[in-house]
């Protein structure tokens, strides 16, 4: 591990959870390195737009230089490219609003959102991270990794955002295990008060799990009995359709629960 670049990474994310701002003392305190070495770190990452200062402040801040590098990132990434006409659709046949996600250490990153159709105010979501054992994405992506993988998420922290977000083992075990049986997970105002979520696999063409697929809308709505079972099967078919499009074997399912 190159060590400089592992103080400017430590220095990137300090700043990301910061708020709003950080100054170099308090960034040399955080990650416990001198002040000359973080002010030398602050000024190359200025340079190359990784962080901008406020001139009144003194302070630093995330630079529009990330941005760009986010925005490669998702033109570059092969399971978004492919998910936007398929989410895209699932949005106009269930008229809600449509997440993708990958699994990124212990969080779902959203890497497309396809909005509701209607012309109401919407929030875009992509770029989002949000706590695996928290969303449908993330018991659904979960449910379909290696069993080491598995035990792993479950044996970490698991974080709790709302008051019925699950941090029981045993309970998550119960509902990867299901997920696996039906092809969808659930979550019912897990990570936001009044929403939820259904959400299925989505596999490459090696047949491991690459991200998942899934609805986000309010609770009444989703997991009403009227509804319920006929978006889980929508969600799981244009999954399905995402996981051919790229080049998934038919059996892929099958073949990551055996």
């Amino acid at each position: 591990m190159v060590q400089a670049v592992h103080r400017a990474m430590h220095v990137l994310r300090e700043l990301a959870t910061a708020t709003p701002r950080l100054g170099v003392t308090e960034l040399a305190d955080r990650i416990g390195v001198a002040k000359p070495t973080v002010h030398a770190l602050l000024r190359t990452l200025e340079a190359e737009g990784m962080v901008v200062q406020d001139r009144e402040t003194g302070k630093y801040q995330l630079g529009p230089g990330l941005v760009v590098l986010g925005n490669a990132y998702l033109d570059s990434h092969e399971l978004r490219t492919r998910a936007v006409t398929w989410a895209d659709l699932l949005a106009t046949q269930t008229g809600a609003a449509v997440w993708v996600g990958v699994f990124t250490d212990r969080h779902i990153l959203v890497v497309h959102h396809a909005f509701r159709p209607g012309g109401s105010v919407q929030v875009l979501e992509t770029g989002a991270s949000l706590p695996w054992n928290t969303c449908a994405l993330g018991k659904a992506i979960a449910a379909f990794l290696p069993s080491e993988r598995r035990a792993e998420l479950l044996a970490g922290e698991l974080l709790r955002v709302t008051g019925a977000s699950i941090d029981d083992p045993a309970r998550l075990v119960a509902q990867l295990d299901r997920v696996r049986e039906t092809g969808y997970a659930l979550d019912d105002q897990e990570l936001t008060l009044g929403d939820a979520g259904i959400a299925a696999p989505v596999f490459d063409r090696s047949g491991e799990v690459v991200g998942g697929l899934g609805l986000v809308g309010p609770v009444e709505r989703l997991l009403a009995d009227s509804a319920r079972q006929e978006c889980a099967i929508a969600v799981r078919e244009v999954a399905r359709s995402l996981s051919r499009d790229l080049g998934a074997p038919r059996d892929a399912g099958l073949r990551a629960s055996s």
